[in-house]
């Protein structure tokens, strides 16, 4: 009971000091002119998977590689399947044609990229594989040349030059208090999940899957479930993508350089089944660019077939 009180407590400490983190950002930012467009497509992007970070990251280091591995995939089969899923029942959800043809080409292009690091150490027949340092490198260059587009594409879209707001010192205090919280909050559901795996008897992998995966995916299903109400489809849709790109080429990047992450096959199995669903919702929206009732509920029974599959393996 203490250790799912204390996993709640970091779940709740991820969320808000990751929504302070993200608003002392963005003000500061305003601070000094910095167009808007370019704060939603990288501080407010960092910012909903910052939980997803902290807990990766964390795990990483601690040598924790289940944890770390499977929340990213974790996370990424939330955001497609459950966020999107119910998203869409609060309102039919309509993209941009550059978001679906852009940035999903390149989330799926991501989750590419994790198959082939990962199965190459499956053809020589091994029973384990290990994204060392070297794959973490990769991947965070690949997210550099999509920052790189994503930020050229904004500054020549940018017609109006942004007017500065005033400074406030209490912005500045809020990314100390965010980044703080943010780390604080990462550690107890790290520790938490492996006390729950341990008490539970089961892998740390089917925690990181579950409950670690849904807990730190709250602040994208948050905001695209409010975007989506308002009718900000974009917001809703690009937010998930965005957030999956991120994931892969920030998050498992930056853990594997800070400690290279071994796995199992199971693990294989469940970054194979990342980038069909990838792949599946792709197509879902590409016929008329809209995410309508029917397909949410098409996303959602995926999901919960998914989480099934894991918990009776």
């Amino acid at each position: 009971m203490i250790s799912i009180f204390l996993i709640i407590i970091g779940l709740v400490l991820l969320i808000k000091c990751a929504d302070i983190f993200v608003d002392g950002c963005s003000n500061v930012a305003k601070a000094f002119g910095i167009p808007t467009l370019i704060i939603g497509l990288t501080i407010v992007a960092f910012g909903t998977s910052a939980p997803e970070a902290a807990v990766s990251i964390t795990a990483s280091i601690k040598g924790m590689n289940d944890i770390s591995l499977g929340n990213v995939v974790g996370s990424n089969l939330c955001n497609l399947l459950l966020v999107l899923g119910i998203s869409s029942l609060g309102g039919c959800l309509t993209a941009r044609r550059k978001i679906i043809t852009r940035d999903f080409v390149y989330a799926i292009f991501s989750s590419i990229v994790m198959v082939i690091l990962s199965f190459s150490y499956f053809i020589g027949g091994g029973k384990s594989g290990v994204i060392d340092r070297t794959d973490g490198l990769i991947l965070l260059c690949f997210l550099g040349i999509y920052l790189y587009a994503l930020l050229g594409d904004a500054i020549r879209s940018v017609k109006v030059k942004e007017e500065k707001t005033e400074f406030n010192l209490k912005d500045f205090f809020n990314i100390i208090i965010g980044i703080v919280g943010i780390i604080l909050g990462g550690q107890l559901v790290v520790n938490s999940a492996t006390n729950i795996a341990e008490m539970l008897k089961v892998s740390q992998n089917v925690i990181a899957l579950t409950i670690v995966a849904i807990g730190t995916s709250l602040p994208e299903l948050v905001t695209s479930a409010v975007a989506a109400r308002k009718g900000e489809s974009d917001i809703a849709i690009g937010n998930v993508v965005g957030s999956n790109i991120f994931n892969i080429f920030f998050i498992l990047g930056i853990s594997s350089v800070i400690s290279p992450i071994s796995y199992g096959f199971n693990s294989f199995v469940d970054i194979v089944i990342m980038l069909f669903a990838s792949i599946m919702v792709y197509f879902l929206t590409l016929k008329n660019f809209r995410i309508g009732n029917k397909k949410g509920l098409i996303l959602l029974g995926t999901y919960a077939i998914y989480m099934i599959y894991i918990l009776i393996r």
